[in-house]
């Protein structure tokens, strides 16, 4: 949730927001609501104030001031309790559009919005399309089955298969030993959360329409590990020398893809259910910038330690998402297509989310709002789908990366027979 006082007092807070291409006039009619919410607040309080005094007066009068005094008393009970529910009503209003309005962008972040990410650096060399892209190589050397997951699930499913299964299982053990290396502790988190959590995590209202609702809006399945991860400190005040607590979380991720109709419908680039690793810092405000920095170098450790040319990007104001106050962007070189395509985000949040859940530090004899930053370690499927074209070999085998032998067990797959 964004800090409705810099709102108010900052012209470069609000300019944040607005870069962010918001809503026309939301800002004005959360400043509107903020306005009258504190209008009434006032009121209140001066009532409380005043019937607090009248009530010590009451034991302070002579019997036959006491009637009078009690009556006073009483009628400014009625007018606060009359006063209350009014009170009410106008913070649910100013929440509800408070919890519309994004985090503020980073001053340095680019301007525009999809095709306007800054290109931050290269690493490695793309290659030329192999003789089959990642769906046709998949189906054809027993990997991947779209055809029976569609007739079980629909469109957007797929059931992985044979030696695929353990190089998935090889990829995340290999990502998750780097992140426990690195101080991380792994998490195998719920993936089914209540609708606090997913407004908290900063992903309602705004992300609602991606989200697959269970028992009848009770619970919601996870995008991503990194609900459920930021609550792991919910409502808590750590201490200074704590920070940054890193969580590693693997979880199975479930999506709608709403917006997507049409787009990556072949092989498993785009689905509806993944399996992902995700990082996940609670970081001091005052070093969140630098752990960024430190998450991202984690990343591009993984993407190389792979052997897959890449770049990092940082993406444009208009193109963030609601919590993200800046996010960079990890794209592989897709030979098939002959162009780049994510495979990791990593964003900081800044104090967005920690004001929802309550997690604060404590930096003397105050507390403040910890920072929160997440970033993907690992998209299994998106990384399987660069490892297809890869790491195909003419004859219709698959090369396992190196990094990956030993937990494999093998380092070649054959080509199924025609």
């Amino acid at each position: 949730m964004i800090d409705l006082r810099r709102l108010r007092d900052e012209p470069g807070y609000r300019e944040g927001i607005e870069r962010k291409r918001v809503e026309e006039g939301l800002l004005d009619r959360v400043l509107a609501a903020d306005e009258a919410y504190r209008a009434l607040l006032n009121d209140a309080e001066q009532l409380r104030a005043r019937q607090n005094a009248a009530s010590k007066e009451i034991g302070k009068a002579a019997p036959d001031d006491r009637p009078a005094k009690i009556a006073a008393a009483s009628a400014l009970k009625d007018e606060l309790a009359a006063k209350e529910p009014v009170l009410a009503e106008a913070e649910v209003r100013l929440r509800e559009l408070a919890l519309q309005v994004p985090n503020p962008a980073h001053e340095s972040v680019p301007d525009g919005g999809e095709d306007d990410a800054a290109v931050v650096r290269t690493a490695g060399e793309p290659g030329a399309a192999p003789a089959h892209d990642h769906a046709m190589f998949g189906e054809q050397i027993g990997f991947v089955d779209i055809e029976h997951a569609a007739e079980m699930s629909g469109s957007r499913f797929a059931y992985l298969m044979r030696e695929a299964v353990l190089v998935e299982l090889a990829l995340v053990q290999w990502v998750m030993g780097k992140l426990a290396a690195e101080g991380f502790t792994p998490v195998v988190p719920p993936v089914l959360v209540r609708e606090r959590a997913m407004e908290e995590a900063g992903f309602f209202p705004t992300d609602r329409h991606q989200v697959y609702e269970v028992d009848g809006g009770e619970l919601f399945l996870v995008g991503t590990s990194e609900i459920p991860l930021s609550g792991l400190h919910r409502a808590e005040i750590l201490d200074e020398d704590q920070l940054p607590l890193r969580y590693g979380g693997f979880s199975t991720c479930f999506r709608r893809e709403a917006g997507t109709y049409g787009k990556d419908t072949r092989g498993i680039f785009r689905v509806h259910q993944f399996d992902k690793v995700e990082m996940f810092s609670f970081a001091h405000p005052d070093r969140s910038w630098e752990e960024l920095d430190a998450l991202v170098a984690l990343q591009e450790s993984i993407v190389s330690g792979l052997g897959l040319p890449y770049r990092v990007v940082d993406i444009a104001a208009g193109d963030l998402g609601a919590a993200a106050a800046r996010k960079y962007d990890i794209e592989t070189w897709l030979p098939s297509e002959g162009r780049y395509r994510e495979v990791t985000s990593c964003s900081n949040y800044t104090d967005y989310s920690a004001r929802r859940l309550a997690t604060r530090l404590r930096t003397g004899k105050s507390t403040e709002l910890v920072h929160t930053l997440n970033g993907t370690a690992c998209a299994v499927g998106r990384t399987l789908v660069n490892l297809f074209e890869h790491y195909q070999r003419p004859d219709g085998s698959f090369a396992v990366p190196e990094v990956l032998i030993p937990l494999c067990g093998f380092d070649r797959v054959e080509p199924r027979p025609p």
